[in-house]
Order: C-alpha cells, then sequence, then structure tokens
C-alpha cells in the first residue's frame, strides 16, 4: 500500500499483534540494479533482520518488467537476509501500468512466467519467492494462466487480490474466482481484498477455501483485526468475533510513536497528512477516531498536534 502503509505504520500494525508476516510497498525497478541504501530507505527493517520491532518478518517487494534485473536486484536483497522476495503483478496505478509495471502484467502471462523464473533462480533455495496477483487487468479471463504460470515458474505461494485492475478497490471482491483458482493450482493461496471484519474474513475463508489472508486496509482501519481473527480461530463459537482486541485508549501511545516515526523520514509540510491519512482509516472502526480527526484537522504545525495528543492521552 503505496504511500500509507510503510515501516512507520507497519512498525506500529505489528505492535498491536496478530499479523504472521508483512510485506512491504514496493520497490520499483526500471533496469540497474539498486544499492543497498535505496531497499534500506524502503525496508528498514533490512537492518534488523528483516523483521519489525515486534519480531514480525517483512518480505521485500519488487515491481517492474525487466526480469532478468528484477532477478539481479531480488539476488541482493537475499544477500541483504530479506525474509523473502515478493512480486507485484498487481498494482493498478495508471502510472505503473504505463511503465509495464504491476497488473498490466497479467495481459503477458508468458512475462510473468518469466520474471517468477528469473527471481526464483537468482535467490538461494531456502528464500521464498512469492507472487501476488489480481483476476486481470481489464477482465478476469486470464486468470487461471496467469496463477498456473506462476505456479510452474517456482513460486512458493500466491495471493490473489479478488478483484481486476478494472475494478479499482470498488466493492466487492470475487473470492469466488479465488476458489476457481485454488481448484486448479497447489501451491499456497492466499485471499486478498474486502476483509475488514471478522465476519468477513469467515465468509472469505468459506467462499475460497484459503485458511490464510492477506489484510491491507482493513488492518489499517482496524489494527486488533488480526488479534480478532485468532482470537476467534481459538475460541470459535465462544467469542462473537466483535470484541475490540485493540480499544482505543491502546491505539493512542502507537499513533504516538508514529507520528514521532514519521518525522524522521517525511517532510515538515506531509507529516500531519500521514497522521490524518491513518485516521481517515480509523474513522470506519472507532468513533474516536472521529473525534480526533476533526480536532486536528486543520492543524498542521508539530507542536500543536503533540499538544493534541499530550491532552488526548491524558483524558
Amino acid at each position: 500500500m503505496e504511500g500509507l502503509l510503510d515501516h512507520s505504520l507497519r512498525d506500529a500494525l505489528t505492535k498491536v499483534g496478530g499479523v504472521d508476516r508483512c510485506v512491504s510497498e514496493f520497490i520499483r525497478v526500471t533496469g540497474t540494479l539498486l544499492p543497498c541504501r535505496a531497499f534500506e530507505r524502503v525496508v528498514p527493517e533490512l537492518r534488523n533482520g528483516s523483521r519489525t520491532a515486534a519480531g514480525v518478518p517483512v518480505r521485500a517487494q519488487l515491481l517492474g518488467s525487466d526480469a532478468a534485473c528484477l532477478a539481479d536486484n531480488a539476488a541482493r536483497l537475499a544477500e541483504m537476509g530479506s525474509a523473502g522476495i515478493d512480486l507485484n503483478f498487481g498494482c493498478p496505478a495508471k502510472t505503473v501500468n504505463l511503465h509495464r509495471g504491476g497488473a498490466v502484467l497479467l495481459d503477458e502471462p508468458e512475462t510473468v512466467a518469466h520474471i517468477v523464473a528469473a527471481v526464483r533462480r537468482a535467490v538461494p533455495a531456502h528464500v521464498p519467492v512469492s507472487a501476488k496477483m489480481r483476476l486481470g487487468y481489464n477482465d478476469d479471463t486470464r486468470a487461471e494462466e496467469c496463477a498456473l504460470a506462476i505456479e510452474a515458474s517456482g513460486a512458493s505461494e500466491l495471493v490473489v487480490h479478488a478483484r481486476t485492475k478494472a475494478h479499482g478497490y470498488r466493492p466487492p471482491a470475487y473470492w469466488d474466482r479465488i476458489a476457481d483458482l485454488r481448484a486448479i493450482v497447489k501451491l499456497p493461496l492466499i485471499a486478498n481484498g474486502e476483509i475488514w471484519t471478522v465476519a468477513d474474513a469467515l465468509r472469505c475463508r468459506e467462499v475460497t477455501g484459503c485458511s490464510d489472508l492477506m489484510v491491507g486496509r482493513g488492518m489499517v482501519s482496524d489494527p486488533g483485526l488480526g488479534l480478532a481473527i485468532q482470537a476467534y480461530d481459538a475460541l470459535g463459537a465462544s467469542t462473537s468475533g466483535r470484541e475490540r482486541t485493540a480499544p482505543w485508549v491502546s491505539l493512542l501511545p502507537l499513533m504516538l510513536q508514529f507520528w514521532h516515526r514519521v518525522g524522521l523520514h517525511v517532510a515538515a509540510r506531509h507529516r500531519a497528512g500521514r497522521l490524518k491519512q491513518w485516521l481517515n482509516y480509523l474513522r470506519r472502526s472507532y468513533p474516536e477516531a472521529q473525534q480526533a480527526f476533526d480536532a486536528i484537522r486543520l492543524l498542521h504545525e508539530p507542536a500543536k498536534i503533540e499538544a493534541w495528543f499530550t491532552q488526548a492521552m491524558a483524558s
């Protein structure tokens, strides 16, 4: 989730718990072997054994269409200790697609296969190579072909976002199409798309047959979602799945840490915007987030936002 779920937000969300693994925002590869500092800028967890402060592994994600160059960069990431290499065949952004990156490659299953195979050959056997795809670009007619190509080229697992590029992020997610893919591939499939609640997670599992889920916007909106899903798995019918596993009062210190971390790598003029961006998502799950958003909506000066934090955490 470029521009939103970066290492600062990964740090906060993994401290809440319920997350088994993270994938970084994509690192664009366009014909050059990137220096280590470029990877560390996006994935500073590489300096910590490729783990967040909470100990959650982070897999670096690459995006591009030059198989040889992607392979070279994947090899460097493996040398740096990345917890794995993930390949992005799902980004719907117009500028990315115009440069033959992301979801547009789903119209070229042979290119997808060439990329996965090249990266798989370039990294040691113990380093996982995964891929994330949408159901297609303008339609889903080649979804099966792409999934089979990814499997045949040696990927260790596949995440499927249950929409095409043309669908964008508009509901619904077409989970039934993930079930179709699961019926023809043997590699582990991870379902993704429109998982906002425990009920959504259970329904997604039922429809897709996938036990593992990737949750993006849902976790940003409800940082306790992963814990809530795990609690339901452990307790089953003894929990409704609606319990608030991350109450607002527990989020405030994490939001303050996030605010301070953002200040270390985001330009001052954009710093307040990053906090408001997260609050905008949190409004979906927390009434208190709406109140917080209203309180700081017109604030930009760091000192005034610090004062708001002090008041909010004292009340």
